[in-house]
């Protein structure tokens, strides 16, 4: 491998940044989207049985806010619950999108990543291309040339390494945030309707 990285040059450092910062996002979304983290499926139930119970506590709503994302957007709800329908729902919504966001967190960094690598494989490429046309001078050496080749090939490939991963987890994520968010105004829609007395379940 340091072979490799030597025999592509300095234009392969970039990438190899970019990689790093790539994996790091994957892992750290992959492990932070996990659905029980951001919207269990036993939650709401949970929070309709307190709820017609208890009615809305404080207690109840604080734990709901340190819960999950979903918690975050039922506790702006049951906050409201005294309101109007609309005024409830304009709550839940404006909770929606900051919590849109943090789920979101990151997944610009790794499509441009994913959008950038091929670009940064491509430079590689033009300083290989430019070393090998250096090498067709009266002084140059079959050397030269081939590792002018090794550069522009060793970049070019790289590069799509790095996109193809990046891509396919950009849009992995930004499918699984868009579930979750669809999700989420559900299940805050049902609450609206439980707690102006639409619906009993």
């Amino acid at each position: 491998m340091l072979a490799i990285i030597q025999g592509a040059g300095w234009p392969i450092w970039p990438l190899i940044f970019a990689s790093i910062i790539a994996l790091a996002i994957i892992g750290e979304r992959g492990w932070s989207l996990r659905r029980p983290l951001v919207a269990p499926g036993d939650l709401l139930p949970k929070v309709l049985e307190e709820f017609r119970q208890q009615g809305a506590s404080a207690e109840m709503i604080d734990r709901l806010t340190r819960d999950s994302p979903l918690g975050e957007v039922l506790a702006a709800g049951l906050r409201n619950v005294k309101s109007s329908r609309e005024v409830m729902k304009e709550a839940i919504e404006e909770t929606g999108r900051g919590v849109a966001l943090q789920l979101e967190r990151y997944l610009t960094t790794l499509g441009t990543i994913a959008g950038m690598s091929p670009l940064l494989g491509l430079f590689g490429t033009v300083i290989g291309m430019i070393e090998i046309f250096g090498a067709q001078s009266a002084s140059g050496t079959p050397q030269q040339l081939a590792s002018g080749i090794s550069i522009a090939l060793y970049n070019t490939a790289f590069g799509l390494i790095v996109a193809i991963p990046s891509m396919i987890a950009y849009r992995h994520y930004r499918s699984k945030v868009d579930t979750y968010v669809v999700d989420m105004e559900l299940q805050a829609v049902k609450l609206v309707e439980v707690a102006h007395g639409e619906r009993r379940d």
